[in-house]
């Protein structure tokens, strides 16, 4: 007599179970796509600058106010009067410069954080709005952009508050490695190795995560989209090509920050308060040009 089949009450976990990786277009260079970015805001200038004259305006009353005064004045100032020559005038203004970066998109309090992060969600989703009229041959004002753009604010909310979520490993794994080398904690050599890899695999962990959440703040701005439903779609986009994806986002800061120093560090060395007021003008730009280069990369994922 045959005996019954035994019933497999469990399933292996091995590679062959994840499903396969479909045949995709290739992806555009990353300085094409940063190209046809400029080409798209340039043709609709009016627009876009329009757009980003709201947030500077906002972002100025709201949040950085009208003094001058920064912390890259004072370094600068202070530098000058320890350091001598060229050389010293040369490192002067690249701690200027850092501590320029380091202050940019931080309010002085919490008051002034909340209206920067509300500022941000509200034009991000204008740009948004816009980039994919512009695209779809539709010709747009720009209150229309504040008015029509807006209906996808919870759901893009909630995404925003998964990709913060998604960078707590980073943050905490930054505040970990910080702590025990500045309190002396990890003393020899292989210790601090041990501690550096725990902070790289946290850095890896989140960069893992929010590769499909920046992509889903996109998708959710479709009609009758959902956060969920946006998060599926990105992590399918994203699946079997996240290496790429991180060469075309790495590629994007880097030219921005190279584009900053070229403009910045001559202006920091012939006049500091001048140059606090062209690198608030440059991060107010700057987020036109974050979105537009996201939104492009998205469209070339589909």
């Amino acid at each position: 007599m045959l005996e019954a089949p035994k019933r497999i009450w469990y399933r292996p976990l091995t590679w062959r179970n994840h499903p396969p990786v479909p045949v995709r277009k290739p992806l555009p260079k990353a300085r094409k796509l940063f190209k046809a970015v400029l080409v798209q805001l340039w043709q609709h200038k009016k627009l876009f600058l329009g757009i980003a004259l709201v947030y500077g305006v906002l972002s100025l009353l709201l949040v950085r106010g009208f003094s001058s005064a920064s912390d890259a004045t004072n370094i600068k100032g202070t530098l000058d009067s320890l350091l001598h020559g060229f050389g010293g005038k040369l490192a002067s203004s690249l701690a200027a410069f850092a501590a320029l970066l380091s202050s940019s998109g931080s309010g002085n309090t919490q008051v002034s954080s909340m209206y920067q992060s509300v500022l941000l969600l509200v034009c991000s989703l204008a740009f948004i709005w816009a980039m994919r009229q512009t695209l779809a041959k539709h010709k747009v004002r720009i209150r229309d952009s504040f008015y029509q753009g807006m209906y996808p604010l919870v759901p893009f909310f909630l995404v925003f508050l998964l990709l913060c979520v998604q960078m707590v490993p980073l943050v905490l794994g930054g505040n970990l490695y910080g702590a025990v080398v500045s309190n002396g904690i990890a003393v020899h050599l292989w210790e601090k190795a041990m501690f550096l890899a725990v902070y790289l695999l946290a850095v890896l962990w989140s960069l893992r995560m929010i590769t499909a959440t920046i992509f889903a703040l996109y998708i959710v701005t479709l009609p009758d989209m959902t956060p969920l439903r946006a998060y599926r779609s990105a992590k399918q986009l994203v699946y079997g090509r996240r290496l790429l994806v991180w060469r075309k986002l790495i590629f994007l800061p880097f030219v921005l920050l190279l584009l900053a120093a070229l403009i910045e560090l001559p202006l920091i060395l012939v006049f500091t308060p001048l140059a606090v007021w062209v690198f608030f003008v440059c991060t107010t730009l700057a987020l036109p040009l974050v979105h537009g280069y996201l939104y492009n990369l998205y469209r070339e994922m589909l």
